[in-house]
């Protein structure tokens, strides 16, 4: 089973230069299921109905998510649809809509995708991922699937990296989203998971983190509260990896970093 996992989609530029890039990748590497992270799509913060269609027609499998998930009215209806394919972290508290996982068929066999948060220097106050990961893994709809591929949105690389040590083994792929910035240390850990602390973005690479840098420059220099903008054109960076798995150990046999850069008028 041979996964493709691309990082966080940033904005129109994102939205664009995924859809500039799929073909390519399709042709060239030929996965069996693509995975997106889409909290960032609508303009760089949330999903709604028109920017998650836009990427659908893609033939997207999975849309994970992170902290920005409700920024937009239309969350709570995209969220109970299961049409949609969004999950949101699974570690929200008892009450939030929508489910922290789902399970995809992939040819003959199953794919599970399961979405969890950080909380180190996170501003939400979730429930403990390393806990939320225990319990997911006991439900019978995990235990059946072929593959169980993990995005881990969180800020600090010590919590990603005890994560992927704590899931080592359970879980084929465990992989961090949400800086933005990739990280070169994909590798398989030493029970069979693909580990990478950052995927990376899909997202505007002139700027910081995917919005133009005036506003954030402003904001660390005056220590003001400034507006960003989301870069809608120029270099955009591609950042995905390509991860083999056995589905019959559900273990990775590869993980490799997928990355480009194209330019979007």
């Amino acid at each position: 089973m041979r996964i493709l996992f691309f990082g966080d989609i940033v904005g129109k530029l994102g939205r664009r230069a995924l859809a500039t890039v799929i073909p390519e990748a399709r042709e060239s590497l030929q996965p069996d299921a693509i995975i997106v992270n889409g909290e960032n799509l609508a303009h760089g913060m949330g999903i709604t109905r028109k920017t998650l269609t836009e990427i659908l027609t893609l033939g997207i499998d999975a849309v994970t998510s992170g902290n920005h998930i409700s920024d937009k009215d239309e969350f709570t209806a995209i969220l109970t649809e299961r049409e949609s394919r969004v999950i949101r972290p699974a570690n929200y508290p008892p009450g939030v809509p929508g489910s922290g996982m789902c399970t995809i068929p992939v040819g003959s066999r199953t794919l599970t995708v399961i979405n969890l948060m950080g909380r180190v220097f996170m501003s939400e106050n979730l429930d403990c991922p390393f806990r939320t990961l225990d319990t997911l893994l006991q439900s019978a709809e995990v235990k059946q699937s072929n593959a169980i591929i993990v995005d881990f949105h969180a800020e600090a690389t010590s919590e990603k990296t005890a994560l992927g040590w704590y899931a080592d083994g359970r879980v084929s792929a465990l992989l961090g989203t949400h800086t933005h910035i990739p990280t070169a240390d994909a590798r398989i850990l030493t029970d069979g998971t693909a580990y990478v602390t950052d995927v990376g973005m899909v997202g505007g690479r002139d700027g910081v983190i995917g919005v133009e840098r005036q506003g954030p420059l402003k904001g660390f220099l005056t220590q003001l509260s400034t507006k960003f903008e989301v870069l809608e054109s120029g270099v955009a960076q591609i950042n995905a990896v390509l991860i083999d798995i056995d589905p019959a150990s559900r273990r990775a046999t590869a993980i490799t970093r997928f990355d480009r850069e194209i330019s979007i008028v």
